[in-house]
C-alpha cells in the first residue's frame, strides 16, 4: 500500500518517518520529496507498506498527529493520472506557434 503523508516540516528525515509507521508494521520504503534545485524537502512524502491492514492502521493511527510541531496528513496515496504537457498536446511547439527562440525574426 502507498501512503501520502503531507504537512511535512522540513527537518523530517526519512528515518524519522519510517519510525513512525513501524509502529503499525512492516515499511518497504518511504521517500520524502524535496526540491530539485535546493534540495530542500516539499513538505510532503510516500511510505510503502506491503500489507493493506497495516497500512490502514497506520493512517488512522498517524493522521493528525504531532510530528516536529506538523500535524500530519494522511491518507492512500492516488495514483498518478497519464497527462501529457500543454506542449504535448499543441504539435510540440507552445500555444500553437512554432518556437523562434535564438532569432530576431527579421530576415
Amino acid at each position: 500500500m502507498n501512503i501520502y503523508v503531507g504537512n511535512l516540516a522540513p527537518e523530517v528525515t526519512e528515518d524519522e518517518l519510517k519510525q513512525e509507521f513501524m509502529a503499525f508494521g512492516k515499511v518497504t520504503s518511504v521517500s520524502i520529496i524535496k526540491d530539485k534545485y535546493s534540495g530542500q524537502s516539499r513538505g510532503f512524502g510516500f511510505v510503502e507498506m506491503p500489507s493493506m491492514t497495516e497500512g490502514q492502521a497506520a493512517i488512522s493511527g498517524l493522521k493528525g498527529k504531532a510530528l516536529k510541531d506538523r500535524t500530519l496528513e494522511v491518507s492512500e496515496a492516488r495514483p498518478r493520472s497519464e497527462r501529457g504537457s500543454y506542449r504535448d498536446q499543441k504539435s510540440g511547439s507552445y500555444h500553437g506557434r512554432s518556437s523562434s527562440f535564438g532569432s530576431s525574426g527579421k530576415q
